[in-house]
């Protein structure tokens, strides 16, 4: 697995903004869109593209384009929803599949309830969208999901990551092809497996605290 930690001055002014408290709900989704699509752009580096003959309106000339097959963004419900204009604004023509997960607050575990994707990812390069990578248990239960649909590129985006959850992923996923793209790698978890000093809880903070 390889980790990518985006080292940039409006990164990590984005950041610091969606972890003040006094930041609302309307801003926080804002902000969170805004820092995707810096991620966005790191993340897509070595996204596949194929060379097209075009014509300019001085010249012939030959560019790129996506390949097929297209790009699949998944967010990981509900949280990663807040993260997919900001993807799809840089991968216009990416197709998007949604995988719905949740972690157990006491034994800290993922559990899928909803999954809503091509049955085969064969060839394909899959972008994953969660804001938090904190116990790791969630985007490895996703991860290998798409590895076992055929999907043989998977990069996950996330606002933050805990040490914690890199190094759940880094043993988990030894060998798969999987990099990770994050603004920050914060100091650790506490004992309800939250990111410190992290952001909170990223959904309620993006849509409120309904469940």
């Amino acid at each position: 697995m390889r980790l990518h930690v985006v080292d940039h001055p409006l990164v990590a002014h984005k950041l610091t903004t969606l972890r003040d408290e006094r930041t609302d709900s309307p801003t926080f989704r804002r902000l969170a869109d805004e820092l995707v699509t810096l991620l966005a752009y790191e993340a897509t580096r070595d996204v596949r593209t194929e060379q097209v003959d075009i014509r300019t309106p001085v010249a012939p000339t030959t560019g790129v384009r996506l390949s097929y097959p297209r790009p699949l963004v998944v967010p990981i419900l509900r949280a990663g929803l807040g993260m997919l204009d900001g993807m799809v604004r840089l991968l216009p023509t990416a197709e998007v599949g949604f995988l719905g997960m949740v972690r157990d607050e006491k034994t800290l575990e993922a559990r899928t309830y909803a999954t809503r994707m091509p049955d085969d990812l064969s060839g394909r390069q899959v972008y994953v969208v969660d804001p938090m990578l904190a116990t790791g248990g969630t985007l490895v239960a996703a991860i290998n999901l798409l590895i076992e649909l055929g999907a043989d590129d998977v990069t996950a985006l996330c606002l933050l990551a805990a040490p914690e959850g890199v190094e759940v992923m880094e043993r988990a996923l030894a060998g798969k092809p999987v990099t990770v793209v994050t603004a920050a790698v914060d100091e650790r978890l506490n004992e309800r497996g939250f990111i410190v000093p992290g952001l909170g809880d990223a959904g309620d903070r993006l849509y409120g605290t309904a469940s």
